[in-house]
């Protein structure tokens, strides 16, 4: 399963990075451990809603369902992210990101992981 990562470098800004979590094979298929969420929130946005600059308000994975969001960090990178995809948002400190939409309105999961949780187990796969 990859996941596209967000999170504060040493200099403050945002940056990207693509995971793999690491999956078990099974008879029914491959599954990751099970992730310790801390609750679930489902959203809607409005149609066009650009955020200038914020970090995450926690940490937490935002699982796409419907619609698609362009994410640009500090240095000008950007990621478009649109059904499917699952970010794991990570930058909740320093100056954050910016996320405009580009498909909407998005439909979105939200799932918070604490604050410990490990992820030296997942292979960075770019980033």
């Amino acid at each position: 399963m990859r996941v596209t990562r967000i999170y504060t470098g040493d200099d403050g800004e945002s940056h990207f990075q693509t995971l793999e979590a690491p999956m078990t094979e099974r008879p029914y298929g491959f599954l990751t451990e099970w992730l310790p969420v801390t609750g679930m929130a489902y959203r809607q946005n409005h149609p066009g809603q650009d955020l200038d600059f914020h970090p995450a308000p926690r940490r937490q994975f935002v699982v796409n369902l419907f619609g698609a969001v362009e994410l640009e960090t500090g240095h000008g990178d950007i990621r478009r992210l649109g059904p499917g995809d699952i970010l794991l948002a990570d930058d909740t400190t320093g100056r954050g990101h910016i996320s405009r939409d580009v498909e909407g309105p998005r439909r979105n999961l939200f799932l918070p992981l604490p604050d410990d949780y490990d992820l030296s187990g997942w292979t960075v796969v770019e980033g």
